[in-house]
């Protein structure tokens, strides 16, 4: 099976109200990189972007009439959950679950400004 450079076997699609706010925050909050953003011509419509967070892409888009919003409950890993939980909540996001010990490591949970809901852990 072959699978183009940069993706992986299953990543999450994502159909948001606003794209150009989801590259904001992950870029931000979870140092993402924007790997591929095509644009509707003569538009601000994000047809289709890709963003990847240490190797792992998230593909996404705006949502349209056709193509109704669609977020999603992530789960990531990061160095610091209670550092990446605070800048998540300066870039807008709402807490779900404040940070806490847990049997699997320190772990959080916020909704971003798009809607999508990210579980944050790291491990000791």
């Amino acid at each position: 099976m072959k699978i183009p450079n940069g993706h992986q076997t299953i990543m999450p699609y994502l159909m948001l109200e606003s794209a150009e706010k989801f590259i904001d925050f992950t870029t931000k909050v979870f140092g993402a990189e924007v790997t591929f953003k095509k644009m509707r011509d003569d538009t601000d419509v994000v047809m289709h972007s890709e963003i990847q967070i240490n190797g792992s892409t998230i593909m996404f888009c705006d949502s349209t009439e056709k193509w109704k919003t669609e977020t999603a409950n992530l789960f990531i890993y990061v160095e610091d959950a209670d550092q990446t939980y605070q800048k998540a909540l300066s870039e807008g996001a709402t807490t779900i679950m404040e940070p806490a010990d847990q049997e699997y490591g320190r772990s959080c949970g916020v909704t971003d400004p798009s809607g999508n809901v990210w579980w944050i852990t790291s491990v000791k």
